[in-house]
């Protein structure tokens, strides 16, 4: 996906950076509306769940969605999403949380979108995203629709 924000840049966004709990799922259970929209990607970009796995559920959402899956360590859950990020390249990544563990990835990615959806999202991760959505569904529209993400990132 190609992406040029005027007064921002062009980016080549190849990976979209997902969180599980409270972004994709709650409690642990994928939200509805997450497979038909991730379906409809059809892998441009990439997307990758990254998840500590809070509430058990990433296996079952790997499997329902078909997608690659990173489950990482307890403990400094920023800094591990933050390193997976740099791996793939932080400039071609959209990165897509709620929460305090996910800021850092929200903050360096080309595009960071922060999901306050029923579980709420954290301070950090709300100042740190570019967009700020009220749902999981909404913030896989604006991927669909990249023109949404330029009219509202322009500057």
């Amino acid at each position: 996906m190609r992406l040029v924000i005027p007064g921002r840049g062009t980016y080549a966004i190849g990976h979209l950076v997902l969180d599980m709990n409270g972004t994709l799922g709650l409690d642990g259970e994928l939200i509805e509306g997450v497979a038909e929209r991730l379906g409809r990607l059809g892998g441009d970009p990439r997307p990758v769940m990254i998840t500590a796995d809070t509430h058990g559920g990433a296996a079952r959402a790997k499997d329902a969605l078909g997608l690659e899956s990173v489950v990482i360590a307890k403990g400094e859950e920023a800094e591990q999403k933050l390193q997976f990020l740099r791996e793939l390249g932080p400039e071609n990544a959209i990165a897509i949380g709620n929460g305090a563990n996910d800021t850092l990835m929200l903050k360096e990615s080309a595009v960071g979108i922060c999901v306050v959806g029923p579980e709420g999202a954290s301070t950090s991760a709300l100042f740190a995203a570019d967009i700020v959505v009220t749902g999981i569904c909404d913030a896989l529209d604006l991927v669909l629709h990249p023109q949404r993400l330029v009219a509202t990132l322009r500057r």
